[in-house]
């Protein structure tokens, strides 16, 4: 088997894991603060902070682990079917 494919599919599962994680912070956030009433809320930047806990820190720290993982553990693999390549 080529090699490339192991490697392709270690990142496939890097990214569902990110994709994982990042839902798990969004639900989190915007069902566990967000379904108090809307009296009780608390505000983070004029933003209730439910929306901006699941949505702008979202955003942030998972812009921040994509960057992170394609730095450290995405390789770049030549595309060329070389017989030299194949295990």
């Amino acid at each position: 088997m080529d090699y490339r494919f192991k490697i392709a599919n270690r990142e496939a599962l890097i990214g569902v894991g990110l994709a994982i994680f990042n839902f798990i912070w969004w639900f989190g956030f915007a069902y566990g603060l967000g379904s108090k009433d809307p009296s009780e809320y608390t505000y983070v930047f004029g933003l209730p902070a439910w929306f901006f806990y699941s949505c702008v820190l979202s955003f942030i720290i998972i812009s921040i682990l994509v960057i992170i993982v394609v730095k450290l553990f995405f390789v770049e693999v030549p595309f060329e079917d070389d017989e030299e390549f194949k295990e």
